[in-house]
């Protein structure tokens, strides 16, 4: 039994490194207009949320990841809400992060085609979790619920230990 438990761990651990590819180029702007690169977090598990301040759902889940961002506070882990809103309503962006009271990290000038290119369709919101060396380990496409997102870091920082989290998780 305990062998037959270890090969069904060990299958899964492989399946889910073959799955894993890795993160496409990413250079956006945060809310001071400094540019930020998803390559500068490489050493780092990040949380990369899609989303859009017209996005009702996105609304709904900023505020779940601001505290997850919290809980995971002091672990190798960066939070990054990335904004698909377009220039003309940057403006709007910091007074609705600050009216759902989230604290995190904001990007924006990304768009639809971003999310294509990290896999996520064309929906927001969208999350998608890397692990420190740049391989997405996970999708949600639609709004994440926290075991979603507490799931593949967990498994990343417990060292990939026990069965891998699913690699895609539609939640529309």
């Amino acid at each position: 039994m305990i062998r037959k438990t270890l090969l069904v761990c060990a299958l899964a651990v492989l399946a889910a490194a073959a799955l894993a590819e890795s993160a496409p180029k990413l250079s956006l702007k945060d809310l001071s207009g400094q540019t930020q690169k998803l390559s500068a977090l490489r050493g780092k598990i990040v949380v990369f949320n899609f989303w859009a301040t017209w996005c009702e759902p996105c609304q709904d889940e900023l505020p779940h990841l601001s505290k997850l961002s919290q809980d995971y506070a002091g672990k190798n882990v960066q939070f990054v809400a990335v904004s698909i809103d377009a220039p003309k309503d940057h403006e709007k962006i910091e007074p609705l992060l600050h009216r759902l009271s989230v604290d995190l990290d904001v990007w924006t000038g990304a768009d639809l085609d971003t999310l294509e290119k990290f896999g996520l369709g064309n929906v927001v919101p969208g999350t998608i979790v890397i692990d420190e060396k740049g391989q997405v380990i996970a999708r949600v496409m639609g709004e994440a619920r926290d075991e979603d997102v507490r799931t593949p870091l967990d498994w990343l920082l417990e060292g990939r230990a026990g069965l891998a989290p699913p690699p895609v998780v539609k939640r529309y």
